[in-house]
């Protein structure tokens, strides 16, 4: 579904671990907004529901809407922490068009 790289990993294992989230799920989605007409969304969940995937890559348990799902096929998530443009970014096989800081892109 979606590869995430060991750094992005770590980083989500703190996270969790620094929000005493240790048990929840990392829920990726896409929704539209943006410049480029859609967003990427990540936040902690700690239920999933009829129209979810899980998934556990790289020990990290992730959860994606099917109608996310669509749109994130494929993607690596990476995690950087360069001064400029650090942070989580995603790199997506199916975006089009994507803006410059990466948060948002059309398929």
């Amino acid at each position: 579904m979606i590869t995430l790289t060991a750094a992005a990993a770590k980083e989500i294992n703190r996270l969790q671990s620094e929000q005493h989230l240790e048990d929840s799920y990392l829920r990726v989605g896409v929704r539209g907004g943006g410049c480029s007409g859609l967003m990427y969304s990540m936040s902690f969940d700690e239920k999933t529901g009829p129209y979810d995937k899980v998934f556990d890559i790289n020990g990290v348990k992730i959860v994606i809407d099917i109608k996310s799902a669509l749109y994130v096929k494929g993607s690596t998530l990476d995690y950087s922490t360069d001064l400029t443009g650090g942070g989580f970014k995603f790199e997506n096989p199916n975006a089009n068009r994507s803006c410059g800081c990466g948060l948002s892109f059309s398929a």
